[in-house]
């Protein structure tokens, strides 16, 4: 025995059988689909009365008492995902109008101590008698 032996070594693997590619050229198109299977339809399943199907990655059933009231929770899943893009679409109409509405407000309050301060400057200036009308009335 040596001492060092390969012992993990992969064995050799034995030859594949023909490659399916060799045989669809060697079909016609239609023919290729038929023997191969290569086409595969909806899969289907009965299970006693109901049968269902498969259909993007969900089954659906097609017939029994759980197909009626599938279709109907489809609709009313449709009918909740409106309502909430609905809600979604207020909510941001909300938002703006109350941003709106606080520009507004802090423009008038900011316009009315204008108002007030000019009004102290002439409130002061009139006071003190420096204002030409006062005088030409007071002749």
């Amino acid at each position: 025995m040596p001492f060092f032996s390969n012992k993990f070594s992969p064995k050799r693997t034995t030859p594949r059988k023909t490659d399916a590619s060799v045989i669809i050229r060697d079909l016609e198109h239609g023919k290729s689909l038929e023997e191969l299977g290569l086409e595969v339809g909806p899969i289907k399943i009965t299970l006693g009365d109901q049968k269902a199907s498969f259909d993007k990655g969900q089954w659906i059933p097609e017939s029994g008492p759980v197909s009626g009231t599938h279709k109907e929770n489809q609709k009313l899943r449709k009918y909740v995902q409106k309502l909430e893009e609905e809600n979604n679409l207020l909510k941001l109409k909300f938002e703006i109008l109350l941003d709106m509405l606080t520009q507004t407000t802090a423009e008038f309050h900011l316009r009315e101590k204008e108002i007030e301060h000019l009004k102290k400057l002439k409130l002061g200036t009139q006071g003190k008698g420096s204002n030409k009308w006062t005088r030409q009335t007071d002749m």
